[in-house]
């Protein structure tokens, strides 16, 4: 018995600071966070109830114009970003893999956007997907379009009333993010053993096929790890859409940017929260599944 604790007490000792401080500030504010979402809230002036509470505060908030906007902006802004992100790190990570003249530059150049903060880089972006069009007005990539004579190519951006208008405000995600994906694509092919290509060169493979059956198989654990990154750092985005088009653009609204509205514009903590229950469930779908898959990976590898 006593060999026993010593095996496992100096362990539990050492995480045990960790342990608290997660279940506090992680798990104990998750909750406290749901509890404050279920409450009934009335205006103080009128004495009429803006949140009836319980479950119908879900309802209530899921049944907005408001929110179903800011969902649908959502969806445009993950979907746009995952596919732009994913395509352009995978080609940046192809030219790069074979050992290109000049890679270490290129390689510093593509993940150079990472290093800038979503703020600073929301910043410069707001400038060049600014919505004036027409001479002496255009600014940023509409004003590029006028110099090159492509008129045509003038473009609201995110504030056009399109409503895949929130498209544009992948743009800058996008940018910033697709040297990460090339980063962790460029690893896996470097992972690679040269072997297997010579293997399938012998057989009569074309280089397309060599990619498409050999190489491009292995790198599917490092896309699928790649895709739950981004889709949660998506639903979760919130600086750069700040930084753009600020905190009280209905075009530019999505959930995390309506929470700010809720909380500190309209000083509604209770939707804040619900807000914020319904994100962290969105975001558990994506994640816990992956979790899972991992966790049974590892031990069917062992």
């Amino acid at each position: 018995m006593r060999n026993g604790v010593k095996t496992w007490l100096p362990g539990l000792l050492l995480v045990s600071p960790s342990i608290v401080l997660v279940g506090v500030f992680v798990y104990g504010l998750i909750g406290r966070n749901v509890y404050t979402s279920l409450n009934v809230t009335r205006n103080i002036v009128t004495d009429k109830i803006v949140n009836p509470g319980g479950y119908r505060n879900y309802t209530k908030l899921l049944g907005s114009d408001d929110y179903q906007h800011a969902l649908w902006n959502l969806l445009v802004l993950t979907v746009v970003f995952l596919i732009g992100t994913m395509v352009m790190g995978l080609l940046w990570s192809v030219l790069l893999e074979k050992g290109a003249r000049g890679e270490g530059f290129f390689r510093s150049v593509y993940l150079f956007p990472m290093a800038v903060s979503f703020i600073a880089g929301g910043v410069v972006w707001r400038w060049l997907l600014s919505p004036a069009q027409g001479e002496g007005q255009a600014l940023g990539l509409n004003q590029l379009f006028i110099k090159l004579h492509l008129d045509g190519l003038q473009n609201q951006w995110w504030s056009s009333p399109s409503a895949f208008s929130m498209a544009a405000m992948a743009m800058p995600a996008i940018w910033q993010l697709s040297g990460y994906i090339m980063a962790l694509f460029l690893a896996g092919f470097r992972g690679i053993s040269d072997d297997q290509r010579e293997a399938a060169r012998i057989d009569g493979a074309s280089e397309w096929k060599i990619y498409r059956h050999v190489l491009f198989p292995q790198l599917s654990p490092i896309a699928l790890s790649a895709l739950i990154i981004l889709g949660h750092m998506s639903m979760k985005m919130f600086d750069l859409i700040y930084s753009i088009a600020g905190p009280n653009s209905y075009k530019a609204m999505v959930p995390a940017t309506l929470m700010w509205t809720q909380m500190f514009a309209s000083n509604d903590k209770v939707a804040a929260a619900v807000n914020a229950t319904i994100l962290l469930v969105i975001v558990a779908v994506v994640v816990v599944p992956y979790l899972i898959y991992t966790n049974r990976t590892e031990q069917e590898g062992r």
